[in-house]
């Protein structure tokens, strides 16, 4: 059986960080299957997250894991499977998810994957200063420039962190990763090992909006002023969102991720950073989801810039641009407020991400607006707005944390309401059919009048 309390016990102190501007010496240039004999038993080994998974290096290592033991692999979700994390590898290798992908969730829920619950903003220090300093890190660049820097491509928010750390960097170069600009470069004499790979990025293509998105979405970028920064993920809300703003003017984007939604607001001129305060006239982002638009859209572009998560997620940063929009979806919300986005009951499906960071950091914004989006009833009919959180749901953001909730019926602030005021507020942008239910419920339950003004 796997055994990893060793590494866990692994104290909170600084490391050794290596210089990702040079290092003596060039790397060994070698085949995949070469540079992944690099590493060893009990070796824990960081995985290039979202699109920038290194499935070429994964495939030639799940190869070698039979004859690994105490493997121990830590990243944000892949959008490519890591074929060395399967029911038949338990004995050999074990994954730490700093959010938890599609393709995890069962492993998860196997026992053989777990989650580590951190907000974004932290991780990076949890990979600088331990408990998860990798040892080795797998990872996925671009073709050096004339001065020798490869670039980190499409995702920076963990992986920039994850080079500095670890003692051993496998690189896989791909002309389909795109150079983006940030904390994004490394000096190909800061790599260990590096291999030639031709593989194509994952590309998720734009959710298709439906009705009730829509209805979302207008209500949403109705409360968007003019000089707004956002934050927002992916998905049909967003899109939809997006596509309410094409009025707008002197938008900003600060945010931990974006998609090619944006880029018409961009080329329009209604995105433009004019007013943001932390590096104006940029977008602000540390990984990207798209398709090749996207990747092409990013690639040497100077005014996208790439931070790792410790910077892009920092409430503190967050909170110096004016007027911050912060868009966050939630799982469901009880009639108190508190809000559970990162599981189903006991069945864990995402993570807390940058929910918290962001919506604090809207809420210091000058302006801000700290946002919580949700359907009001699941694909079931169920209603998301609940007298309690499902058994085993974990509540991410708490109750003096949210502030704007949203569903198609409408809109409501809770901020500096109380617990009678943010029941009736929010039944009131419940379903309909549901709200006389949650009513008695939260009278029952919680001595609650919602009916009454």
């Amino acid at each position: 059986m796997l055994h990893l309390s060793s590494k866990v016990a692994k104290p909170l102190k600084p490391q050794q960080t290596r210089s990702l501007l040079t290092r003596k010496g060039p790397p060994k240039e070698v085949s995949v299957d070469e540079a992944v004999k690099a590493i060893r038993s009990n070796d824990r080994v960081f995985i290039h997250g979202v699109t920038a998974t290194p499935a070429t290096l994964l495939a030639a290592l799940e190869k070698r894991i039979p004859e690994l033991t105490g493997i121990e692999f830590c990243h944000l979700h892949l959008d490519k499977p890591n074929p060395c994390s399967q029911e038949k590898y338990r004995a050999n290798a074990f994954t730490n998810n700093f959010f938890i992908g599609a393709n995890q969730r069962k492993q998860v829920a196997q026992g053989i994957s777990s989650y580590t619950s951190t907000f974004l903003s932290e991780v990076p220090r949890i990979i600088r200063e331990g408990p998860l300093t990798p040892d080795v890190a797998l990872i996925n660049v671009s073709l050096p420039d004339k001065h020798g820097y490869v670039s980190l491509g499409t995702e920076v928010a963990t992986a920039f962190p994850a080079v500095q750390m670890a003692k051993t960097v496998i690189a896989q170069m791909n002309p389909h990763v795109p150079r983006t600009h940030g904390d994004s470069f490394v000096h190909i004499d800061a790599l260990d090992y590096i291999c030639h790979v031709n593989e194509p990025l994952p590309e998720i293509p734009d959710v298709k909006i439906g009705d009730v998105e829509g209805q979302i979405g207008k209500i949403i970028s109705n409360l968007v002023p003019d000089g707004a920064t956002l934050q927002m993920g992916i998905g049909a809300i967003p899109n939809a969102v997006l596509d309410g703003l094409k009025g707008h003017k002197n938008l900003g984007i600060h945010t931990e991720m974006f998609q090619e939604g944006v880029i018409p607001l961009i080329e329009a001129g209604i995105v433009d950073n004019s007013q943001k305060k932390f590096l104006p006239g940029k977008i602000l982002t540390s990984f990207i989801v798209g398709t090749r638009r996207l990747y092409d859209f990013v690639d040497d572009n100077p005014s996208v810039v790439f931070y790792d998560a410790s910077i892009a997620n920092n409430p503190v940063i967050i909170a110096q641009n004016p007027k911050v929009t912060a868009i966050n979806a939630a799982i469901e919300v009880d009639v108190t407020g508190q809000v559970c986005a990162d599981s189903v009951g006991h069945r864990m499906i995402s993570g807390v991400g940058g929910q918290v960071d962001f919506e604090r950091g809207a809420a210091l914004s000058e302006g801000g607006l700290p946002i919580i989006c949700l359907p009001s009833t699941t694909k079931s009919g169920a209603s998301r707005i609940v007298t309690a959180i499902k058994s085993g749901g974990g509540i991410i953001t708490s109750r003096p944390h949210v502030h704007y909730v949203v569903t198609e019926y409408g809109h409501t602030n809770l901020f500096g309401k109380n617990l009678q005021q943010r029941a009736k507020a929010l039944i009131g942008i419940a379903h309909p059919r549901h709200r006389e239910q949650l009513e008695r419920d939260a009278f029952e339950f919680l001595g609650i009048s919602a009916w009454r003004d």
